[in-house]
């Protein structure tokens, strides 16, 4: 099963909280209650995303984090890289050092190449804006009955 770490998960919940709030700066604080994640890490993760451009920050009393680009601008993809780096499915893609005893003789290693483009192309796809909107309802299929 492929998942995202926790980080990445939650930098995604914390980034939908500040598109559903545009027009006010948040806290680390305020994200934290209205999304349930500790505030520890909504602190963590939102200077993770300040550090990749992601939010932008203000000092003082009506300080806060807020979002640096329009949430159309910000991908899945962008929030994914900002807090676990490039988007790989195995190690050996992740650097130029492997820790893999299979490197050197690996015929499937060159095929990952572009497994992750096709996985980070259907993340990059994937707006913040598609995320702060309304749920896609699933589509239900039309069952026809031939009597």
């Amino acid at each position: 099963m492929l998942r995202l770490t926790n980080l990445a998960d939650y930098s995604v919940v914390v980034m939908t909280a500040a598109a559903r709030s545009p027009d006010c700066s948040l806290s680390a604080a305020a994200v934290a209650m209205r999304t349930g994640i500790p505030a520890p890490t909504v602190a963590k993760v939102m200077g993770l995303l300040k550090r990749a451009g992601l939010l932008a920050s203000s000092r003082g009393v009506a300080g806060g984090f807020r979002l640096a680009r329009e949430t159309a601008a910000i991908s899945v993809a962008d929030i994914v890289e900002a807090v676990d780096g490039p988007i790989a499915l195995t190690n050996c893609q992740q650097g130029e050092i492997s820790a893999c005893a299979l490197e050197g003789s690996c015929a499937v290693r060159p095929h990952w190449r572009p497994i992750n483009i096709a996985v980070r192309a259907a993340l990059a796809a994937v707006s913040l804006a598609d995320l702060a909107g309304p749920a896609a309802r699933p589509a239900i299929a039309q069952i026809e009955v031939v009597a």
